[in-house]
This record gives structure tokens, C-alpha cells and sequence, in this order.
């Protein structure tokens, strides 16, 4: 199998997208506008690995200018050319994205597959800026952060998307170690719809003063046995990105 792979984008998913290739023994290129940028996304990828060492995560015989070595930086897209996978995971913005599509897509050989990271963007909307040859070839591969840790892949398959297309991501995203799920293509997928309602009633608690914030995120821990209690999961992620989310759900629904 062709071990070259491509990654749009150096921000906290791509880099750590790139990073869970480069572990599972892929040759990636990781791309963005400016090597500074790329330089920094370095910088915090070999902090990653530190961590999951430290953390029992990774083993202490890890060698990380090893892995580190497999990331190619690069500013210029063309370096895609004959990737076997290009996964797109920039800034929620429907054009930006687009635009980076519609580029690969003149680059990349017919073989090549195209992936979004995106969390609330529909894939069948990104699949009209590429070629309808392309658009079997191209789906959703929603990552869930920290990647480098949480094992969920959406696998999500747009209107043009095909089955064997499906297949084939379904196996490259088993051999980076994730375990992944087929999703309808809908406004949040799966796991986005139900983490948006069980935040925003967390919410709900607090403004009718039912609850503090504190005691929600007790019960949920202990109440329901969740790792992690709602305000604190927001505390770690990314709260924009959740209203972005939500934003467009409600646009699209």
C-alpha cells in the first residue's frame, strides 16, 4: 500500500492527524502557508509525544526523531501530488475549504483519496468543488481531539461518495490504530448532535440556577459515569468550534 500521505493544514488537528500517521510508519506532508507556522507545529508535536510518554501512553523506547523525521513540512500543494490519501483540516470556512479542494484536485493523481476533518460542515456541500470523478474518491474522516489519544474516526460518505471509497478509509484509518464508524452525511454527524444537546442542557441547568457548575459536572462524572463532567470538556476543547457547530445545525435544520 501506497505509505505517502497527505495533511492540509498544521493547526491542532492536522498536526496531530499527521502525527498519528507518522506513528502508525506513513510518510506525511504536512502543509500550510509559511514554514514558521510548520516550524511551530513541530514544536508542539514533539511536546505531544513527550507527554504521551510521560504518560504511559507511549512506550519510553519511542523514538520520536524517528517519527518526527516521517512529517515533511512543506507550503506547496503540488507536493500532494501522488499521496494515497490528502486530508483537508483547516478552519471551518466552507470557501477556504473549497478552494483547497478544487486546487488538489488539478494536483493529485485519479487515485488519490480527498478527506475533511471537518466537524459541522456537510461533505456532499465541500464534494461540488471538485471534478464528479473525484467526488466518489472524496468523503468525510472526522478526527476527534486530542487525536494522537481518542481512537473515534466518523467516517462520513457524501451524496457522490462511493462504497469502495468508504472501504478503503474505513482500513487506512484501522491501520493508524483508530477504530471507525460509517456516518450518514448530516449537520454534526453522529457525535457532534448528541454532545450539543448534552451541552447546551448543561447550560440550561445553570441559567434556571438548578445546579452549579460544579455539582453538573459531579453528577455526570458520578451520576453517569462519564470521565469527564460537561463545563470541564469544554474547559479542554473548543468552545468557538462548538458554536460553530451549533450555529450550523441550526442553519441547516
Amino acid at each position: 500500500m501506497n505509505k505517502k500521505v497527505g495533511v492540509v493544514g498544521s493547526g491542532m488537528m492536522g498536526r496531530e492527524i499527521s502525527l498519528c500517521f507518522a506513528v502508525a510508519g506513513y510518510e506525511v506532508w504536512l502543509n500550510d502557508t509559511s514554514m514558521e507556522i510548520l516550524e511551530n507545529a513541530r514544536g508542539l508535536q514533539s511536546a505531544t509525544i513527550d507527554k504521551e510518554i510521560r504518560r504511559g501512553r507511549m512506550s519510553e523506547d519511542t523514538n520520536k526523531e524517528e517519527i518526527l523525521n516521517r512529517i515533511h513540512p512543506t507550503t506547496i500543494l503540488n507536493d500532494m501530488k501522488d499521496c494515497l490519501i490528502v486530508t483537508e483540516a483547516v478552519s471551518e470556512i466552507v470557501e477556504l475549504k473549497q478552494d483547497i479542494f478544487r486546487q488538489l484536485d488539478l494536483i493529485c493523481d485519479a487515485e488519490t483519496f480527498f478527506a475533511s476533518n471537518t466537524s459541522s460542515i456537510l461533505i456532499t456541500k465541500l464534494q461540488t468543488a471538485v471534478s464528479d470523478e473525484r467526488k466518489k474518491k472524496m468523503l468525510g474522516m472526522h478526527y476527534f481531539s486530542p487525536a494522537i489519544v481518542m481512537k473515534l474516526v466518523e467516517v462520513v460518505k457524501g451524496h457522490m461518495t462511493s462504497q469502495a471509497t468508504v472501504d478503503k478509509c474505513l482500513e487506512i484509518a484501522k491501520s493508524i490504530g483508530k477504530i471507525p464508524i460509517t456516518v450518514k452525511d448530516n449537520t454534526g454527524f453522529a457525535v457532534n448532535r448528541i454532545v450539543t444537546i448534552y451541552l447546551d442542557e448543561a447550560v440550561r441547568l445553570v441559567e434556571e440556577g438548578v445546579a452549579s457548575v460544579e455539582d453538573i459536572d459531579i453528577a455526570c462524572k458520578v451520576g453517569l459515569g462519564f470521565p469527564i463532567g460537561p463545563f470541564e470538556f469544554l474547559d479542554v476543547t473548543d468552545i468557538h468550534l462548538h458554536k460553530l457547530v451549533n450555529d450550523q445545525m441550526v442553519e441547516e435544520h
